[in-house]
Parts: C-alpha cells; sequence; structure tokens
C-alpha cells in the first residue's frame, strides 16, 4: 500500500533530508516516526532531497506499507473506517510531539503509478535575502539570509529571467561523478516583499546539488553591482564553477512546492524520468 506524505520542516537542526549514520536527519527522524507506528522499519522515497540547513513548505514522500504494516494501521483506525491512510499524518504528528520541527501535514493513498521522486514534473524553492532596506529581523533569522548593502532587485530579476531554458549548469552545481548538470530552469524571478525583503522564486524540472543557492549568489553579486546582469549567462556557458560569486547560506532556502501530472499521467511521467536518468 503506497501512502503520499506532505511534509513541512524546519532544517535548521538537521542534517539534510538523507539518512546518515549518527546523524539528525528529517528522513530519519520521519520513518523512525512511523515504524513506532507499523511495528517495524519504512523506508521514504522523497520529492527533492534537501541540503542540511535547508527548510521545507511542501516536501513530498512517499512509502511502501507491506501488508502486516498496512493491517496495523487499519486495526488501529477500525477497517470501517472511510480513511485510514488519512489517519497516518494525525498518528505521526503524535509521535513527534508537541512543536516538532518536521510535521506531516496531510498522508493519503497515492494514486495508480505515483511515484514521490520521479513522477514529479517541477520543484519550486524560495529564497528570502534581507538586505540594509529590509534590516535585520530576529524573529525570521532562521529562514533568511542577510546580506550587507543595499541591493538592486531590478537588475537580479533582469539577470535571473536571462538564465530561465533548457541548459546546462554545471557553473551553478557542485560536481557529482555520473551526475548530469543539464537542467531545464522553468522561472525565475525576485521581488521585494512588504517588508523590504528581497524574495526569489525558482521553479525547474529538477535542481542539481547546491544549484539555488549558487543561483541566488550569482544575482546577489549582480545587485551589489560586482557583477552586470549579462555575465550570469557567461558564467552559465562556461560550464565550470567560478569564484565570480558565492554560494549563499542555506538558511534563506525553503521548499514551497512540488508539481505532479494528471493521476492518469504519473505512471508515464515517471518511467519517461527513470529512462532518462539512465541514459545520462
Amino acid at each position: 500500500m503506497r501512502i503520499r506524505l506532505d511534509i513541512a520542516y524546519d532544517g535548521t537542526n538537521f542534517r539534510g533530508w538523507a539518512k546518515q549514520p549518527g546523524l539528525r536527519t528529517v528522513q530519519g527522524t520521519l520513518e523512525a516516526a512511523l515504524a513506532r507506528i507499523v511495528g517495524s522499519d519504512v523506508q521514504f522515497v522523497v520529492a527533492g532531497r534537501t541540503d542540511a540547513g535547508v527548510h521545507a513548505a511542501g516536501q513530498v514522500a512517499h512509502v511502501d506499507l507491506d501488508h502486516a504494516q498496512w493491517a496495523r494501521i487499519q486495526a488501529r483506525h477500525g477497517r470501517a473506517a472511510s480513511d485510514p491512510a488519512g489517519s497516518v499524518a494525525a498518528r505521526m504528528r503524535g509521535v513527534l510531539g508537541a512543536y516538532p520541527d518536521v510535521t506531516v501535514h496531510r498522508s493519503s493513498l497515492a494514486p495508480e503509478g505515483f511515484d514521490a521522486r520521479f513522477s514529479a514534473i517541477w520543484r519550486r524553492y524560495r529564497y528570502r535575502l534581507a538586505d540594509d532596506v529590509a534590516g535585520f529581523d530576529p524573529a525570521r533569522r532562521l529562514d533568511t539570509t542577510s546580506i550587507r548593502g543595499d541591493l538592486d532587485v531590478g537588475a537580479m530579476d533582469a539577470a535571473a529571467q536571462s538564465l530561465i531554458g533548457l541548459h546546462d549548469f554545471a557553473a551553478y552545481c557542485k560536481a557529482r561523478e555520473e551526475a548530469t548538470t543539464i537542467r531545464t530552469l522553468l522561472d525565475y524571478r525576485w521581488r521585494r516583499d512588504a517588508d523590504g525583503v528581497l524574495v526569489a522564486e525558482v521553479k525547474a524540472d529538477a535542481f542539481c546539488h547546491s544549484m539555488v543557492r549558487a543561483l541566488v549568489g550569482a544575482c546577489a553579486a549582480v545587485g551589489e553591482q560586482r557583477l552586470d546582469v549579462g555575465d550570469l549567462v557567461v558564467l552559465r556557458d562556461a560550464l565550470r564553477r567560478t569564484s565570480e560569486f558565492k554560494v549563499l547560506a542555506a538558511r534563506g532556502l525553503t521548499l514551497t512546492e512540488v508539481g505532479y501530472p494528471a493521476d492518469e499521467l504519473l505512471a508515464q511521467r515517471a518511467e519517461q524520468t527513470r529512462a532518462r536518468r539512465d541514459s545520462e
């Protein structure tokens, strides 16, 4: 029985999503919570494996429960109840306790063919950056990066939009052996919110390691007038890492949403993504 889980977390005190021996991670925490409920080990598959310190408001994962595990869910919820799968989220929240830094908002039976990772067609991130215009807000210190100076948001937005499209983003990715850096950047924009904080919205079919934080750092360099708007395309097309800009801190980054196709296209999308990854 495949269950979809909609998850949020404050990544400050986690060493990222992926389970690692001896370290506190989001995956490890959630799997331990569900294992207590179903009586044996489980393994989550996630839409986007966030790095240490990165937050999520709209993370998606799935977990496959065997017959014995599903029977425990049904027995506790009652076989006649209308939505035992929906009870998983509430029961996990009970295990996680009051005011946890990770929670499960919703749980549901996954549609046929659904794969949290391979069925996804895009991921959206938000980055919050406070310059001298916005000032420092202690209440937002855990999800906002601070930077000195008065940044030019118009130039940053123009630079961001110049990068949109299907490209090799090797210059904006931390290299991983045998991993492709070709991505489709669907949207990238900068604005100031009502408090003057610089907010980036970044959307792509997928992101390679540290890509969003590198893209943000490059645009910040434009906003500081250390780089010109057109430089980001030149750096991208050079296909190699550069010291022209800094990769900004994880604290400002939040995974806000994951997009999926219509239910009848989920399996097809998953097959296409697996095939593409195998060929890269």
